[in-house]
């Protein structure tokens, strides 16, 4: 298995590393340019916005070749567990939402439509079989274990809201250089252990790991100063494929912790998706008013309080990195020492702080 996850990648990074700088001329040609057109945007100059297609490049080619010579090999039948509808659900869903991304990225497409489409896509998915088992869910059984039409109704509504709104927070995440994709990483990092420590698919193994790999043959691109960005096309795809994968891996044990991981390892761009929402409606007085772009997210906070864009990414990583890590400790060891874990590093990280961010900020050349 280690052989494979190697592979996966190697196969993902080389590619997406090699093919992110032709993204960035095609974007130019093309149009696919992010201008700084309202304060919302941080960047100064207009910068290419395709590098989400290197990624997804990326991702396609090591899972193609691990799946092919896996099958040959006989390591895996993707039709027990019909694994190959579920995949099929998902790449389909997958090309539609990078297509209706991808021309956003260039002409642009409202949010409505956008979502209708991530609607569409996520749906697809649950019709391939792929789904929230919310019936194999102790806590939830407990109650009702004898309405199975409703447990089915609740699971697809679950799946179907857990696909699109994972999808749009990294989506909204995507503000600053190098975030989204940084972030996705440790998420996906962050999965990776707990699939291992949960004996979780192989499928869902190295898809996780191809994610890994795509993301860090373009990270360098990508981290600031930025020389592209990953647009609407890839952080869709990065949101769609963690909300697919993080079903597949939890799906071999069904257990309250299990199911919580994904969600916490997911806590930074989920509360700041929840949080945008309540603020949207509250200020524009309406549901409609979710859909207005505003500069309330946490990155923008961390900028408006004199942070720069590398310091303000440091910070939401280790945040990231510490829900993650909090999720693995609490899967393999236990509600207690997950806490005390996590209130050590808090207390730490509120030690220094000052020192790390304010005083050197107001004194660069001890830097």
């Amino acid at each position: 298995m280690w052989g494979d996850i190697i592979i996966a990648f190697l196969l993902a990074f080389i590619t997406s590393f090699m093919l992110t700088p032709k993204t960035i001329k095609i974007a130019r040609k093309i149009g696919a340019v992010d201008s700084p057109k309202d304060e919302r945007r941080v960047n100064e100059e207009s910068m290419p916005r395709l590098g989400g297609v290197a990624v997804i490049a990326g991702f396609l080619v090591s899972m193609a070749y691990l799946l092919i010579s896996l099958t040959l090999e006989n390591q895996i039948n993707l039709t027990n567990g019909n694994y190959h509808l579920k995949l099929a659900g998902y790449f389909i869903g997958m090309i539609i939402i990078s297509i209706v991304c991808f021309i956003d990225d260039i002409k642009g497409v409202s949010a409505t439509v956008k979502l209708i489409f991530q609607i569409i896509a996520a749906s697809i998915v649950v019709a391939s079989g792929l789904r929230i088992n919310v019936a194999n869910i102790e806590i939830i059984s407990k109650y009702f274990s004898n309405s199975i039409n409703f447990l089915h109704t609740i699971s697809t509504i679950v799946t179907i809201g857990w696909i699109v709104g994972i999808t749009n927070a990294i989506n909204l995440i995507d503000g600053l250089d190098g975030l989204s994709s940084g972030i996705s990483i440790i998420s996906c990092v962050s999965m990776l252990i707990v699939f291992a420590l949960n004996g979780s698919p192989i499928i869902s193994i190295i898809l996780i790991t191809a994610l890994i790999g795509a993301l860090a043959g373009f990270l360098p691109y990508n981290v600031n100063p930025a020389k592209t960005f990953i647009g609407d096309t890839g952080s869709n795809f990065l949101g769609f494929t963690l909300a697919v994968v993080s079903i597949l891996g939890v799906a071999k044990t069904y257990t309250a912790l299990v199911v919580v991981a994904p969600i916490i390892i997911l806590g930074l761009p989920i509360f700041d998706t929840i949080f945008a929402i309540v603020r949207r409606i509250a200020k524009n007085k309406s549901l409609k008013g979710v859909m207005q772009p505003d500069t309330g997210h946490l990155h923008h906070k961390l900028l408006h309080h004199g942070f720069s864009q590398k310091e303000s990414v440091m910070i939401l990583y280790c945040i990231s990195a510490s829900l993650g890590m909090f999720a693995i400790v609490l899967l393999e060891s236990g509600i207690w020492k997950a806490l005390s874990f996590l209130l050590i590093v808090i207390a730490v990280f509120a030690l220094g702080f000052k020192e790390v961010f304010i005083d050197l900020k107001e004194n660069p050349k001890d830097k």
